[in-house]
């Protein structure tokens, strides 16, 4: 078992200083290796210490420009640090680079979201829900998304489908009432799924303002 291995497994274990400690280590033994300073990244990102990170993230690019992970840690920092523009860049070049997973493109749709690249977004957060058909997160966001779009139909799918598996999901209710709400005759649905959802959260005053807002219509 080499160094890296053995930071990996106490970082796993939650061992902080033995996971620093053998990275360092794997640093020292072999400086032109991006893997170490990507680990040594993930441990200060883990620790939220993003200062400490980035240099780490950026060191392992410099060796490696194909360190797609090292590109993956690095976005995440900015994305944390709403440095959105930043981050949608190194999202989609660690794609590029071989980070062919679910979350790369969810955070890459994301991104693009928050800088009002709605059109952009859509074929990576839908692309998330390909590769990770069970994750409810990206299926909501896909959903909302398609419901700004007024893609109403497939929107209405993606919040069936989160209910379906969370009916506890006062988001996913919310945003289907209000779908119901503003795109079918089904005010009836409409006024059910909302008031699950202040149901379930008592705080969701947007879901609360609709409803009553359907039912002074109805007057």
């Amino acid at each position: 078992m080499n160094y890296n291995e053995i930071g990996i497994a106490a970082l796993q274990e939650g061992k902080y200083e033995k996971a620093v400690e053998s990275f360092v280590k794997a640093i020292e033994e072999e400086p032109k290796n991006a893997v170490g300073y990507i680990n040594m990244g993930n441990v200060f990102a883990s620790l939220g210490d993003p200062e400490k990170a980035e240099p780490f993230f950026q060191q392992a690019i410099t060796l490696d420009e194909d360190a797609g992970t090292a590109y993956y840690g690095l976005a995440n920092l900015y994305f944390n640090n709403e440095r959105y523009e930043e981050s949608s860049k190194l999202y989609e070049k660690a794609i590029q680079k071989g980070v062919n997973e679910a979350d790369a493109y969810f955070m890459l749709g994301k991104s693009l979201e928050r800088i009002d690249q709605t059109k952009l977004a859509l074929p990576y957060l839908q692309r998330a829900t390909e590769l990770a058909p069970n994750d409810l997160e990206a299926r909501l966001s896909y959903g909302i998304l398609l419901a700004n779009m007024e893609l109403f139909t497939q929107a209405a799918e993606e919040f069936s489908f989160v209910i379906e598996h969370d009916e506890k999901n006062a988001d996913a209710n919310c945003n289907l009432g209000f779908l119901y709400a503003v795109s079918t005759e089904r005010k009836e649905d409409a006024l059910n799924h909302l008031k699950q959802a202040f149901t379930i959260n008592p705080d969701y005053e947007q879901a609360r303002y609709i409803y009553d807002m359907i039912q002074l219509d109805e007057r």
